[in-house]
């Protein structure tokens, strides 16, 4: 097996895991929390999901930073400001994602401290959780917008080098600017995250990074392009 087709199957993966893990950190363990009228009570009797909802979190943020890392060897040959471009915005993105995580357990260590202070201190920890939960969704948005930055980067490549084929690159690309579009919509007030809008405009890249991810596992990088980068390294 060589270079191209491991890096092929291991950003398959890692397409797969950041997707999934997000996916599940978010529906099923933070976020129903998080929606709960009584929050600051929730978290601290919720204290395992919150957590493995951050641990997720936490593996689909290395996991996103991990694919620009994985295909950098491969995309340089062809656009290395481009390549390298897109590791610097999915590496932001994974930082953003980390702030996110901290800003989750930080509610979970105020949850505990809220039930401990009574009702007599109720409004300043309410103040607090509000701040960390704007924290955390601010730092989420601006790292959807790193992730978009990226992956139209990485894209174009594709586009241009048929490293895949162009139709699933295009749809990348398409899908990562319609991305792009619910992320600053929801950065002004304009669109609401998980909204039936922002769930619509953000379907399209969740489900090319999926067929994207089938492909480079099955079908790896173009054969002949690469057949002949080897030959030219050699």
């Amino acid at each position: 097996m060589n270079l191209f087709r491991k890096t092929a199957i291991i950003v398959g993966v890692l397409f797969i895991i950041a997707t999934a893990a997000s996916v599940l950190g978010k529906v099923f363990f933070s976020q129903p929390v998080l929606d709960a009228p009584d929050y600051l009570t929730g978290f601290a009797a919720q204290g395992n999901a919150v957590i493995t909802g951050a641990v997720l979190g936490l593996i689909a943020a290395f996991a996103c930073a991990g694919i620009a890392i994985g295909l950098y060897p491969v995309l340089k040959k062809h656009n290395e400001a481009l390549a390298l471009g897109s590791v610097g915005f999915r590496i932001i993105e994974c930082v953003f994602y980390v702030v996110s995580v901290l800003a989750l357990l930080s509610i979970l260590t105020l949850s505990r401290e809220y039930i401990k202070a009574g009702p007599a201190e109720a409004s300043s920890f309410q103040v607090s959780g509000t701040l960390l939960i704007a924290i955390r969704e601010w730092a989420g948005q601006l790292g959807v917008i790193a992730f978009t930055l990226g992956g139209m980067m990485y894209y174009f490549i594709f586009f241009q080098s048929k490293l895949i084929p162009q139709w699933l690159a295009g749809w990348g690309f398409l899908g990562a600017a319609l991305s792009l579009t619910s992320a600053l919509l929801s950065l002004f007030g304009q669109v609401v995250p998980f909204s039936p809008v922002s769930v619509l405009l953000n379907l399209p890249i969740g489900l090319q990074e999926m067929v994207l991810a089938v492909w480079l596992i099955a079908r790896g990088f173009s054969s002949s392009l690469t057949a002949r980068l080897t030959a030219k390294a050699i």
